[in-house]
């Protein structure tokens, strides 16, 4: 069978790398296990350390961060990110179980979009793609 773009499953990931930096296993397996049958390109963090070792060497599309890690604040990474002329410019989706869109208090250095957990598998992708395009949620 050949594939056209009619019968390809996934959307428009044109293979696009993600690093999911996600404490929780079981959510971080899922996510990476939706993002890869959607055909993105998904290397997976359960914590903070090493991480810029890993962008720099994955050279992720995007970057999906969980605020509460075991060994950092997602937020503190966020500017971390942000302050770094080689990360600047590197999409943000944060996502939490314990904050909200409106409380999430990410001081000067905003995401470029968050998603609270638990969150919709469509309203996932659909963020992941919109922020891809250049589009913010924030």
């Amino acid at each position: 069978m050949f594939l056209t773009p009619l019968n390809l499953k996934n959307r428009s990931s044109n293979h696009k790398n993600i690093l999911v930096i996600e404490d929780n296993h079981a959510i971080l397996d899922v996510i990476t296990l939706i993002l890869q049958s959607e055909a993105y390109k998904v290397n997976g963090l359960s914590k903070s350390a090493n991480y810029m070792q890993h962008i720099d060497e994955q050279k992720p599309d995007l970057l999906i961060l969980d605020i509460m890690l075991p060994d950092a604040d997602g937020r503190v990474l966020l500017q971390e990110l942000r302050e770094n002329e080689k990360t600047s410019d590197i999409p943000v989706l944060m996502i939490s179980a314990r904050y909200t869109e409106q409380n999430i208090q990410h001081g000067e250095y905003k995401p470029n979009g968050f998603l609270a957990k638990p969150f919709d598998i469509d309203d996932l992708l659909d963020r992941i793609e919109g922020i891809l395009a250049g589009n913010n949620y924030l």
